[in-house]
């Protein structure tokens, strides 16, 4: 381990983009693991990948180098933890208890061989309490005795880089590129390391992650989300984020979503932000939503309603923190519900296997899916859900 190398789980967009990309530019060898054997060859046959930055200024090309990819077998996983510098997750929520089983097995390998080389796990997830969650599937997989705590520092991350769906036409140029934006900074724990911090550019740590991980979920997901659904119904024919913005009735309605929104975070976490610091956020946020070049589309962010119309995701994550506050949520849930009237699709006019779901939902009735989808189950919360859905008319729900 005198060499600095990074074990990636995951090499799709962020796993590229960001995570490879920032640790590369630090002179760190890159390691895939991943399940998509086209993908591992390409890697392994050319070492390298480009990562397409887009703003209006043009495109910039960086060619992230000394790069590799293995199989995630239980071989190949197993050795690779056991001699990574640093290990980083980038596989989502419903592949990482997946992997727990083949890291826990790396880990237990790696105490035995070097027990005194402590390593720390980035876990780029979009999800809340990420390492509360990693925490508890690697111990149902270790032995009592193992010291996880001492010896794996979990650190959870807040992920706000935006990287678009491709077309096929880009894909086919190259399988191994990946289109982003500039913005780079990496918000992690800085409390979780059980080493020292890497000397990478680009890496922000904070004592309190909770409340970063909050802000990207209540305001840039959130935001993002409005602009998608309320977007989608103003503009029908519309394809890009940057589209939908272009109405100013959007944009506002957006803006004040988020605001709405920063004054829940103001209540949660009052060490953490100022007002003026959140608003300054959603301002740039806004911004570079309107990133023409990047061409991130209403399907991409809006798509799979049923997980972001859940009980602990952006919308009803922060109606909960708004209840437990007695703050002001009516924005929030006007912009939740704009998403049952969502029917963007990708490039190919499809929808995602979710979308198709949650309309199966709908035709059951609007109050089935805030019961079953939002998790809105007291009277209270339906009352105000049953009196607050009239900006939707009558939703045909015998269509999808």
């Amino acid at each position: 381990m005198q060499n600095k190398s990074i074990l990636i789980f995951g090499g799709g967009k962020i796993g590229r983009s960001f995570i490879g990309q920032l640790f590369g530019r630090a002179g760190y060898e890159i390691i895939f693991s991943d399940v998509d054997e086209n993908l591992i060859d390409a890697l392994n046959d050319r070492r390298s990948y480009p990562v397409v930055i887009k703003s209006d200024a043009g495109d910039e090309i960086l060619e992230v180098g000394n790069v590799r990819a293995v199989f995630g077998s239980e071989e190949n996983v197993v050795r690779e933890v056991s001699q990574a510098s640093i290990i980083a997750t980038s596989v989502g929520k419903n592949v990482l208890g997946k992997i727990a089983p083949l890291m826990a097995k790396g880990l237990l390998a790696r105490y035995e061989k070097t027990p005194a080389s402590a390593v720390d796990v980035l876990i780029a997830e979009n999800m809340r309490s990420a390492s509360s969650f990693m925490r508890e599937e690697l111990l149902k997989r270790l032995p009592p005795a193992f010291p996880l705590d001492s010896f794996v520092g979990l650190v959870e991350t807040s992920i706000g880089k935006m990287t678009p769906l491709m077309t096929q036409a880009d894909m086919a140029k190259d399988p191994l590129a990946v289109f982003t934006e500039p913005y780079n900074t990496l918000i992690l724990d800085r409390a979780a390391f059980r080493t020292p911090i890497p000397e990478v550019q680009g890496l922000a740590p904070k004592e309190n992650i909770a409340a970063w991980v909050d802000r990207k979920a209540f305001i840039h997901n959130l935001g993002h989300a409005a602009v998608a659904y309320y977007g989608n119904r103003r503009r029908p024919c519309a394809t890009y984020i940057y589209e939908a913005l272009e109405d100013p009735e959007c944009y506002d309605f957006a803006r004040a979503v988020m605001r709405q929104s920063a004054e829940i975070l103001l209540a949660e976490y009052p060490s953490d932000f100022t007002r003026q610091s959140l608003e300054s956020h959603i301002d740039d946020l806004l911004s570079r939503f309107q990133n023409k070049a990047l061409k991130d589309t209403l399907y991409r962010v809006g798509q799979d309603r049923i997980r972001k119309l859940g009980p602990d995701d952006r919308f009803m994550g922060a109606i909960r923190l708004a209840q437990k506050h007695n703050k002001d949520y009516s924005l929030i849930f006007e912009a939740m519900t704009y998403a049952f009237t969502f029917t963007a699709t990708d490039e190919n006019g499809n929808r995602s296997q979710p979308d198709m779901l949650f309309d199966e939902y709908l035709r059951k009735g609007k109050d089935y899916v805030l019961r079953h989808v939002c998790r809105m189950d007291t009277d209270g919360e339906l009352q105000f859900g049953q009196n607050n859905l009239p900006h939707l008319g009558n939703i045909d729900t015998n269509e999808g």
